[in-house]
């Protein structure tokens, strides 16, 4: 059971949030990580208001972000991980977050259907908000991929195809723990090149084909037992879905494997609590999308044409797991 909270104190909290996203956006974490310095300096040096930058230093030492002493501000521990020099650097989930701002300030005229307040799909808007969104997809899936790995028995496949694959989180983490895997990870041309720089530098380049395309639009590569669908199925409606999965269908070897990754909602669509949440951010920012029961998932599995549609995972995070077979 999620913890209740106050509503005053939650409906205050876009005042801390918006704190920290402007800290992100004028990377200050990284500017103080560099040498401990004091508002005069970092406002003269960045061409910014001192007294403004002050207020915003002063309440993100509150936060435990930041510490001050005589004026000169330094990280701490906690705010160590998101300057943009940290080996696990968080910054660019903070700058993703910072690109659903204007579109979440557009809710109540979601809700009320007022002219001009239609939903687009926002969150791949231009290359900037892109990289952002496929680095913030990274910090947020590298320990739970690795769970997520770990808890699946995948001994019997021999090729992954990971679509819409990303940066390659999930197939990193999947050739980690399964030796006799190989993949192929198909996303839009302008993210396989941020895929072929993190799988080089993971050393598991010469296991990974890289095809480029729209899984929208394209044919899906064939040759592979076993699929992936990681955090997908929720930017898009439930027709979208059964297209999605009809394509996968016809590109896996009978007998394959076909895993979803992402929320699954019980039958209230209150629980798990961040997954209620997420539907709300993909009301705002998708035509279409939303998290799904999984009653839905299966049916439109189904549908497609595949079989023995279970539920192998389930959390409170965008830690559950849908699998379902293609017949032989």
């Amino acid at each position: 059971m999620e913890e209740k909270k106050d509503a005053m104190m939650l409906a205050r909290a876009f005042m801390s949030s918006r704190i920290i996203l402007t800290a992100a956006e004028l990377d200050l974490f990284t500017i103080i990580q560099d040498s401990p310095t004091t508002a005069e300096k970092i406002a003269s040096g960045f061409g910014l208001d001192r007294r403004a930058l002050e207020r915003v230093l002063d309440c993100l030492v509150t936060f435990g972000l930041l510490q001050k002493n005589g004026g000169t501000y330094s990280l701490t521990h906690e705010g160590t991980p998101y300057s943009s020099k940290h080996p696990a650097s968080e910054l660019p989930m903070l700058l993703h977050m910072s690109h659903l701002w204007d579109s979440w300030s557009g809710l109540t005229e979601v809700v009320r259907k007022v002219p001009g307040a239609e939903r687009k799909p926002r969150i791949h808007r231009d290359i900037d908000g892109r990289q952002a969104f496929i680095g913030a997809m990274h910090v947020g899936g590298r320990s739970l991929s690795e769970q997520i790995a770990r808890s699946l028995d995948l001994r019997i496949y021999r090729k992954l195809l990971d679509i819409g694959g990303g940066s390659g989180t999930y197939t990193i983490a999947f050739l980690n723990r399964n030796p006799q895997l190989r993949a192929t990870l198909f996303d839009l041309k302008e993210v396989v090149p941020m895929a072929r720089e993190r799988l080089s530098s993971e050393g598991l380049l010469d296991r990974v084909e890289l095809v480029a395309g729209d899984f929208y639009s394209d044919d899906l590569p064939g040759g592979c037992d076993l699929a992936l669908l990681s955090a997908i199925i929720h930017q898009n409606s439930r027709q979208q879905n059964l297209q999605l999965f009809r394509k996968v269908y016809r590109s896996l070897e009978p007998g394959g494997m076909l895993l979803i990754r992402d929320y699954i909602m019980d039958v209230e669509r209150t629980h798990p609590q961040q997954g209620a949440l997420f539907a709300v951010n993909m009301l705002i920012n998708t035509t279409g999308g939303g998290t799904y029961t999984f009653h839905e998932v299966a049916q439109d599995l189904k549908e497609a044409g595949f079989t023995h549609v279970k539920l192998l995972r389930s959390g409170e995070r965008m830690d559950c797991v849908v699998g379902a077979v293609k017949p032989k």
